[in-house]
Order: C-alpha cells, then structure tokens, then sequence
C-alpha cells in the first residue's frame, strides 16, 4: 500500500520497519495497486419536499370537537432547495476544501459525492463523473467516506477496532496475517501506534483523545487504500494544533496521488493555507470557486476587503453570512451582500470553472482502457475478491461483540444483580420438597419468564446504542450479518449467564 508512506506525524516503531516494507513487497495487486481519480461534480442540484398541515379554526373549537376534522385541516407540500447548480473539479494531489455556516449544505454536497444520495431520484440532478464516467461499483469501493462524527465502539482498543475492521474490509485473497498486518501499518503511518493498546472510550468512559479519535475514523477508511477520500469536518472539536496535524495528515497523503474532498466550519490560518482548492457556499449556492491562495484577491476586486489583515478563512465565512464592514465603520448583516455574491460568481466564475470541468481530461484513452479492464476483472471475479463470505463475517462479529459486551455483562453492578435474585430464589424454594411436581414447575416458570425477560430487556436497549454503527457499516458495504451476529451475541449472552446463575443456586430441586 504505498500510498501510505511519508504522513506527517511519525511515530518510531523500529520493531515493525520489516515487516512493513515485506507486507508492501508481498501484498496482492489488489491492495497495492491503485489509480488516480478526478472528481468533477456538474450542477449539482438537490431538493427536498417538506409537507405543513395548517390546521384552521381556534384550539378551544378543537377541543370541543375532539379534534379536527378533515375539513379544518389543509396539507401543503413545499419543495425547499438545499443545493442550486454547484460545479468544481478536483484533481489527485489535491485538497479541495468546502466552507460555509452551517445549514449552507456542506454535508449534503458530501454524501452526494460519496453516492450516498440516489442520483435516480428527482430530488438530485446533476452530474458527477470520476474520471470522466459515471460512478460504478468499484469507484465506490475506491472511494473512503469519513462522517462528522467517530462512530466506534467505546470499549475497543484502537489496535482491535482496526484489525477487526480489516478482517470484515479487506479481500478474501489476503490471509489473516497479512491483514492484521495491513492494520498494524496503518496504525504506524497515521501515528496511532502509542495509543493502540488504549480504548477508544466515549462521553462517559477515559479513552483516547478527540484528534487520535478522528485519526482513527480516518484509519478506518484508509484501509482499503482509497484513491478518493471524503471527510465530513474532520477538525470539529479539536483545538487549533491537532486540527493542523490533522490536516498535516491528510496533506501528505494528497501528495501520494489520492483525492481529498473535506469540509471545514473554521479553519485556522495554517490550516487554510493548506488547501490548493477552495469551494465557499452560502444558502447551498456557490460563492467561490478557485484556489485558496486567489481568494481574497478575487473578493477584493468585487469591493469586499477585510479593514485589517485577518484569517482568510473567517474573512470567507463572513461574507458566505452575509457579514461585512459598511462605509468601514459599522459591521451588519446584510442579505443583499450574499445575493450579489452570488450574482457575481455566476456571471465571472461559473463560466471558468464549468468550462476547466470540461476541459481537464483526468486519464489517457490507454489507461482509461486498462482501468475499465481491471474493473471488469474485478468484477468477473467478485465472489472470490470482494467481501468475506457471510459465515466469516458473523464469527468476526460475534467475536468484536463478544469483546464489547464483555464490559457491561460482566461489571459490578450486573454481577450483584445476578447473584442476589439467584440466591433470593434459591431461598425460595430451599426446603421445597423435590418430589412436589407443583414447586418444581413453578421454578421452572420463574426461571424461564424472570430471567428470560430481564436479559431481553437489556439487549433491546442495545438496539438504539448500535443503530448508529450499523448504518456507517451498511454504507460502506457490509452484509445484514452485523445486525444479527451482534445483538444475537447480546441476547445470547444475557441469557446463558442469567440462567446458569439462577440454574446454579436451585440445583437441588431440579437435580430430581
């Protein structure tokens, strides 16, 4: 995987240098092998239908009535544009960075690129290509979508969450050693390996910290070796030297071919002057579209200059709020500021930067020929290369469940719960004589309903916990084996402890 080499923050680990150029030597094509890709997204619109019911008359009415009738109620359904005719390219060895407020459809941009919106729906139009195609089955498996927020198990060690990831994501043609070892790499270069043996941890439990914990999120996608990498504000929460290394991260491994889209809400002057690509957004229509270093001047030649030298970044985030100094004496709002923005970039920018769409040609005929046939080779041969089978996924699962539950089933509070109602039936039925079938049925009722429901009631609550975990795995391709292997081992569990506890202390009715 050699797109991994040089990331900027190096950890010294001299005890696995061999081993990591042999895995590099002895990987399989599919796992060292990858080909640049262009990302180009054409007006690129998307709409969502919201539906009010307006309810006339006064509430009193209402409540005299029970309610109100069919008649007093009218139903409106109103379309709500979130993105309007955004266009941009972004090449290998780029950075393209997307800024804006919030609720300016940076997120929604995101998932449209990443093809987590239903391009046939009428809600999206528009075109995105991915050198110069439409997006197939193995550009999305190219492709690495980190979310806004780490989604991970909180009892895990960094050095488990990723090698379990790895045995579920990686191909079927690389053994299990060599896939452990594919983790072990990446926890070297993305400098997580003094904190491998640490556990991720969440709001309520010591873990490791926010940026290892993004670091990780990362990790998890880098897996796979993307060429295209998206990233859903990475540096949210973090202060403003662990966002820099963040960004120092995904800089080095844009200067190895591969293809960063990232969002940001408040980048740092370092950290901006990072980004080769710029996109503002206001109102999800575009502000900007060019290089972060030719920002400020294009802003200053429409009349808009900060009155004194400030971050670019927040100078940008101003104006996309429609934020500005007025005769250089007062700072207002003014939302006609945002529409001549608008105005402005569609009548000076729009034009450059659709016609740079169609004029970069991101792959030769020839090496297009060659990608298009090794997707075919892929794909002839899916059912050998692509995901585990399903029985290798559930053991893994049931294993990775196994060790995250371990901690809740076994605390302190579980363990006192279990003993204490055991030894309370067990007192129950002490002197019980074990020849009265009438006693023996009624244990036998209380162990089945009492502790058949209680551990039920435990696992259903796990049910909303993991919902969150299930939908990222889905996304990025896992099969329906998650949902029963984990919460199959939740329930399973519960039940085998509980009863042979309850079992245990009431061996001597059922022992005739």
């Amino acid at each position: 995987m050699p797109g991994f080499g040089g990331v900027g923050l190096q950890l010294e680990t001299p005890n696995r240098d061999g081993p990591t150029r042999d895995l590099r030597d002895h990987l399989p094509s599919l796992m060292s092998s990858s080909y640049p890709i262009t990302l180009k997204f054409i007006d690129v619109c998307y709409k969502v239908k919201i539906q009010q019911t307006n309810t006339r008359g006064r509430s009193i009415k209402r409540m005299l009535t029970h309610g109100s009738t069919p008649s007093d109620q009218i139903s409106t359904i109103q379309e709500k544009t979130i993105l309007k005719n955004i266009t941009g390219v972004v090449s290998p060895g780029e950075i393209l960075a997307i800024l804006g407020p919030s609720g300016s459809g940076k997120s929604t941009l995101l998932n449209a690129l990443a093809g987590r919106h239903q391009q046939q729906s009428r809600a999206f139009s528009g075109t995105i290509l991915a050198n110069n195609k439409k997006s197939t089955k193995q550009i999305a498996k190219r492709t690495g979508f980190v979310t806004q927020d780490d989604v991970l198990y909180p009892h895990l060690t960094v050095r488990e969450t990723l090698v379990f990831c790895s045995l579920l994501r990686l191909p079927k043609t690389l053994t299990k050693k060599d896939k452990i070892s594919v983790a072990e790499m990446v926890l070297s270069e993305l400098g997580l390996s003094k904190c491998e043996n640490t556990i991720i941890g969440n709001s309520f439990i010591r873990g490791i910290s926010g940026g290892e914990r993004k670091r990780v999120s990362i990790a998890h996608e880098m897996l796979i070796n993307p060429s295209l990498l998206i990233l859903d504000e990475p540096t949210s929460g973090l202060d403003s030297t662990a966002a820099f290394r963040l960004v120092s991260t995904l800089g080095s491994l844009a200067q190895k071919g591969k293809t960063i889209v990232t969002s940001m809400h408040q980048p740092s002057s370092r950290v901006y002057q990072m980004f080769d690509s710029v996109l503002v957004l206001s109102e999800g229509r575009s502000m900007y579209f060019g290089k972060g270093s030719e920002a400020m001047a294009y802003f200053e030649s429409l009349g808009f200059s900060p009155s004194f030298p400030m971050n670019p970044a927040d100078f940008l985030l101003d104006l996309a709020n429609g934020v500005c100094k007025l005769d250089g004496v007062c700072e207002r709002e003014t939302p006609n500021i945002k529409q001549s923005l608008i105005a402005s970039y569609n009548t000076l920018l729009a034009p450059k930067v659709r016609d740079a769409c169609m004029e970069i040609t991101t792959v030769s005929e020839r090496d297009s020929h060659l990608i298009g046939s090794h997707s075919c080779k892929q794909h002839t041969s899916s059912c050998s290369v692509d995901l585990s089978t399903w029985f290798y996924q559930f053991r893994i699962l049931l294993q990775r469940g196994l060790k995250e539950r371990k901690y809740e089933s076994f605390n302190t509070l579980r363990v006192f719960q279990v003993i204490t109602a055991s030894i309370l039936a067990g007192l129950m039925w002490w002197h019980s004589d074990y020849r009265d079938i009438q006693d023996r049925l009624g244990l036998l009722f209380f162990i089945s309903i009492f502790w058949g429901v209680l551990p039920s009631f435990n696992a259903v609550f796990a049910f909303p916990q993991e919902r969150a975990i299930f939908m990222k795995e889905r996304a990025s391709g896992a099969r329906p084996c998650i949902w029963s292997s984990n919460h199959g081992c939740q329930t399973g569990f519960n039940h085998c402890y509980c009863h042979n506890a309850s079992i245990c202390s009431n061996r001597r009715i059922l022992r005739a």
